[in-house]
């Protein structure tokens, strides 16, 4: 028997006016678990109201008293993560220490919201004029938007709504229809934490849920992860509506590994950084840029360290999980044929995969692909999947050039034991985020995530004091007060009359 799976409104579960549905699959098993609600736009106002509702008394609510919520909520995911890693684990696919890895990304941003007071302190300019004192103060926004997407369905919107929530906003999450249960498990335990009813409020939903968020004038921003297109779509409408956006998209991420670098602890990367989540992570390294004579050791090592890692269900051992659904299973491996018919070379081919799975499962083992040429489409395109490309070059410049030109500047790694070659690829890199020996460089959550050109629409990256920014609005009050000689109060002693 399958569940439904609904909106959450005033702190308890709420069904809708609607009839419509998506199913819900076990990527493991193919098994259809569920059925989630598909919010109609009575259904949408529904919860956006709820959230306006909320918006003044949790505005008005205290510094002090908004962290004792915040350090309560912190301190229950921290006590049960390990349900919430199942349920993402069960809706999306990745295996339970991947999905566990995840809530303690987001967790980091709750811990930084938690500083909240801190981050909220304005400035004080005293006589700035003759008895004349300016102040600046930062104030919430209002309802708030985040749109999040299938393959982080906790660590994504926990780069938001913390710190939306410790501003004094009140939140409308969307999260992806693929894979919804973790955002109700979060909603529970905001209410368990002592959350008021209506800040923290789940609309679950297609297209019809997110362009009301994006055009309804009582939402006052948005933010968005997700693909390139969709991200567009989301800056270019919302910000017609006269909001706040920030909007991430896709990627395609280049690991450059010079002919001086540790060939193990590249190959190591690269294994984690390609295949981990089955790819679907919009900082996983895709095209492996070898550069000078080390690419046959360098493929020879990512091989062999490819055909040990064991795919199935991420319940069992399993050290990768399928892929989220069958049609972007077969997406991904309609590239891999592409590839092979471009002529590049399938070293390890990941469509003759045998998992630890069941046999209607979205298998896709890990792929590994040799001799690719920015031409072909399995370089061009953000394939979202475990396929790896290598790319050959001669040169530090050759490999440059590869990265600065392409369209999306989300992430990328260099690799290399040479201190000056590292620091200049990270001068002249266009990348939003840069590692150096670090495959995925995800900045902790009091620096900001974001990357560059068509990886980000909008001015405010993720968290940090970007976040902290993006949700308030700052104001300056300039004042003046007469002197008591003017006829004010009495500073002397109080005398008995």
């Amino acid at each position: 028997m399958t569940k439904t799976i609904s909106h959450w409104v005033g702190n308890k579960e709420f069904s809708g006016t609607g009839s419509g549905t998506a199913p819900v699959t076990n990527p493991a098993t193919g098994a259809v678990t569920g059925q989630v609600a598909l919010a109609t736009v009575e259904d949408a106002r529904v919860v956006i109201d709820a959230a306006a509702a909320a918006f003044p008394a949790w505005r008005d609510t205290s510094l002090a008293k908004r962290t004792q919520v915040l350090f309560r909520f912190r301190e229950l995911l921290n006590e049960r993560k390990g349900e919430l890693a199942e349920i993402i684990t069960a809706e999306h696919g990745k295996v339970v220490s991947d999905a566990l890895g995840e809530v303690s990304r987001g967790q980091e941003v709750v811990e930084f919201a938690c500083g909240i007071p801190h981050l909220l302190k304005g400035g004080f300019t005293e006589n700035a004029s003759t008895k004349v004192d300016v102040y600046s103060i930062r104030q919430p926004l209002g309802p708030v938007a985040v749109i999040s997407p299938f393959n982080f369905p906790a660590m994504v919107p926990m780069w938001f709504f913390p710190i939306a929530i410790a501003c004094g906003n009140t939140v409308v999450l969307k999260p992806s229809e693929k894979d919804p249960s973790a955002s109700l498990w979060i909603a529970a335990l905001w209410a368990e934490a002592g959350l008021p009813p209506g800040v923290f409020n789940v609309l679950q939903g297609d297209k019809t849920a997110v362009d009301e968020l994006l055009t309804n004038p009582t939402i006052k921003s948005v933010s968005f992860v997700g693909s390139t297109p969709i991200a567009q779509y989301v800056y270019t409408t919302a910000t017609t509506a006269g909001k706040r956006v920030q909007a991430l998209g896709g990627a395609k991420n280049h690991a450059v590994i010079l002919p001086d670098a540790d060939l193990d602890l590249a190959a190591d990367a690269m294994v984690n950084a390609g295949f981990g989540s089955a790819g679907e992570r919009c900082m996983a390294i895709s095209a492996c840029v070898a550069v000078g004579p080390i690419a046959d050791d360098l493929v020879a090592k990512i091989t062999d360290r490819a055909r040990t890692i064991k795919t199935g269900d991420g319940t069992k051992d399993s050290d990768m999980g399928p892929l989220v659904t069958q049609a972007h299973r077969d997406k991904v491996a309609s590239y891999i044929d592409a590839g092979e018919a471009d002529g590049a070379k399938i070293v390890v081919d990941g469509r003759t995969v045998t998992p630890n799975g069941g046999a209607d499962g979205f298998w896709l083992g890990p792929t590994l692909i040799d001799h690719v040429t920015p031409d072909m489409s399995v370089y061009t395109d953000e394939i979202f999947g475990p396929v790896l490309s290598v790319v050959r070059v001669d040169t530090y410049d050759q490999a440059l050039e590869l990265i600065n030109t392409n369209p999306y500047g989300n992430g990328t790694a260099i690799f290399t034991n040479d201190g000056g070659a590292a620091r200049r690829f990270q001068n002249e890199v266009q990348v939003g985020m840069v590692g150096i020996n670090v495959p995925i460089p995800v900045p902790m959550a009091y620096y900001s995530f974001g990357g560059w050109k068509n990886s980000l629409f909008g001015d405010a990256h993720a968290h940090g004091t970007d976040g902290v920014n993006f949700y308030t609005r700052q104001k300056a009050i300039t004042q003046r007060w007469l002197d008591p000689s003017h006829g004010g109060i009495e500073l002397g002693f109080p005398q008995n009359q």
